[in-house]
């Protein structure tokens, strides 16, 4: 496939890319995405790309325009400029949608055809999978992991099965339902407490930015703890607390992915929250991490193993908690759309690593256009010999 897009005539190689980004969204982290969603439309280099900017309302309506940052942050958007991307490879242009109040019908009419989408939609209904298959049927390249990799990697439950199929570390977890803490949060915690001790976490299962992460010292606190996690995700995952140090590493490529040196959070707070990670900004973040360097070498190393398991593509962080007495290192999570402002984990480590915020842009658009043009080498049709 050619960057300049699907039924082109002759390439015109001195215009502009045309990049949309899209960001807000349907999700907890919604206001997160914004600030990523800002510091790319900062960032990115004018003279290179045609930016398009996409956003999503918490109610889930998309919208388009100059303004669409500004709607989005003020919540009017009541004005705003309706848009819809079609499922289908021959309609790649962002549409406007006008709706007509006497007829109750819309009409659709092309905004900009569009050649390589940059989702930065952290949480539910666009790091999970879901926007990403509307991109698949509509066949534009586009930023990140694809339909799977994003769905395994944003449910921590089906997330943690993969990891023990594929022998990397993992702290030890139970997973329930939410409809089994309403019955009986008792059962529950028996459950939990035949497996280990306290400390433990309970974690939403498909959110992230930890958001509804809960901390119980002890069975007191459980029942709140289950009940708050239960509030975001009808599936929860309740994890072994561990006496660790907070270890990312910034995973990078396709079929052939690197990693970055490690860096390490040091959290104020008893562990790291949502408002440690976006508000108080008091943690520290070291970047390298002060680690030997066989630790360091064994974190990328598990790194990568963990992008491959779940057939990551583009970008990915690995979370890891290491062991404050036995230096064993395991897997917490991984984010395929990790937070990606300038002073992100994400974007940090490629920075220590060599890699400057605006190149990390380039490359991960690179890569999205590469990862199209293998998808394109696919034979689509079979025809039967007679």
């Amino acid at each position: 496939m050619n960057w300049w897009g699907s039924g082109a005539g002759s390439a015109d190689v001195t215009r502009k890319i045309r990049v949309g980004i899209i960001f807000g969204g349907r999700s907890g982290e919604h206001e997160v995405s914004l600030m990523s969603a800002r510091s790319v439309m900062k960032a990115i280099n004018k003279n290179k790309y045609e930016v398009t900017v996409i956003g999503i309302t918490k109610e889930g309506k998309w919208i388009a325009g100059d303004d669409t940052m500004k709607q989005l942050t003020s919540g009017d958007v009541a004005n705003a400029s309706e848009a819809a991307l079609l499922g289908e490879p021959q309609h790649r242009a962002l549409m406007q949608v006008k709706a007509h109040a006497a007829s109750g019908g819309v009409t659709l009419s092309s905004m900009t055809e569009l050649d390589v989408i940059f989702p930065l939609l952290h949480g539910t209904f666009g790091e999970d999978g879901t926007v990403q298959g509307l991109l698949e049927l509509a066949d534009i390249p586009y930023v990140g992991a694809g339909v799977v990799g994003s769905a395994v990697g944003m449910d921590k439950a089906v997330f943690k099965s993969v990891m023990k199929a594929h022998d990397i570390p993992t702290p030890k977890y139970v997973i329930a339902l939410r409809s089994e803490v309403e019955r009986d949060v008792s059962v529950v915690i028996a459950k939990c407490e035949a497996q280990f001790g306290y400390p433990m976490f309970a974690k939403p299962a498909n959110l992230g930015s930890s958001v509804g992460v809960v901390k119980a010292h002890n069975k007191n606190e459980m029942p709140e703890a289950l009940r708050e996690a239960a509030k975001w995700d009808r599936k929860i995952l309740i994890e072994q607390g561990i006496d660790a140090r907070e270890i990312e590493v910034s995973v990078l490529g396709n079929d052939e992915p690197i990693a970055s040196v490690p860096g390490e959070i040091v959290p104020k707070k008893e562990f790291y929250d949502y408002n440690a990670k976006y508000i108080d900004g008091d943690s520290e973040l070291t970047i390298p991490a002060p680690l030997d360097e066989a630790t360091t070498k064994r974190a990328q190393q598990i790194a990568v193993a963990t992008f491959k398991a779940i057939d990551a593509c583009g970008m990915a962080r690995v979370d890891f908690l290491m062991d404050r007495n036995t230096s064993e290192l395991y897997v917490s999570e991984i984010n395929t759309i990790p937070g990606f402002t300038e002073i992100s984990m994400y974007p940090k480590l490629w920075e220590a690593s060599g890699m400057s915020y605006s190149e990390l842009i380039d490359r991960l658009i690179e890569l999205a256009i590469e990862r199209q043009a293998e998808k394109d080498a696919t034979q689509r049709v079979y025809e039967v010999k007679r």
